[in-house]
């Protein structure tokens, strides 16, 4: 496994930006080659894509995540929040909920590929406390609005 990661490790030194991809120089295939099987070199090239992919895509997840935290953490506070639960704001109560739930279940996943924990985001905090509560309260009422038909 370790020459594998070496070779990893000379192939990420190598890669340069092709039209459509990375691509490996011809010269550093020739030079691998000596010591390499072609699907030995494929294998680990497809590795190392991959990889700088995930990083991407994990950067950019971050930076999105963090964004829409910012960006929803507005609702947080009481008026704004009574604005979108009134149907006021320029998003819908639903719309608001359904990407809370998924933004925090994304922050969740990448605090495992964080370096630092992110700041403190009250706001979105408040938000989630406030979809929680307003989502038993209308639990509550079309309960009680069952006790009553029951009562007829």
């Amino acid at each position: 496994m370790g020459r594998f990661a070496d070779l990893c490790g000379e192939i990420a030194a190598s890669l340069e930006e092709g039209v459509d991809e990375l691509t490996l120089p011809p010269e550093v295939w020739d030079r691998l080659r000596g010591d390499w099987e072609e699907d030995d070199i494929e294998d680990a090239i497809a590795l190392v894509r991959e990889s700088l992919l995930q990083s991407e895509l994990i950067d950019a997840a971050d930076s999105l995540s963090g964004r829409v935290v910012d960006l929803l953490a507005t609702y947080g506070a009481p008026a704004e929040f009574a604005k979108a639960a009134a149907g006021e704001a320029r998003l819908p109560l639903e719309a608001i909920g359904q990407i809370a739930r998924r933004v925090a279940r994304l922050e969740e996943v990448l605090e495992a590929f964080r370096d630092k924990p992110p700041e403190e985001a009250p706001g979105f905090d408040a938000l989630r406390q406030r979809l929680a509560d307003h989502g038993i309260e209308a639990e509550m009422s079309s309960g009680r609005d069952a006790d009553a038909v029951d009562e007829d």
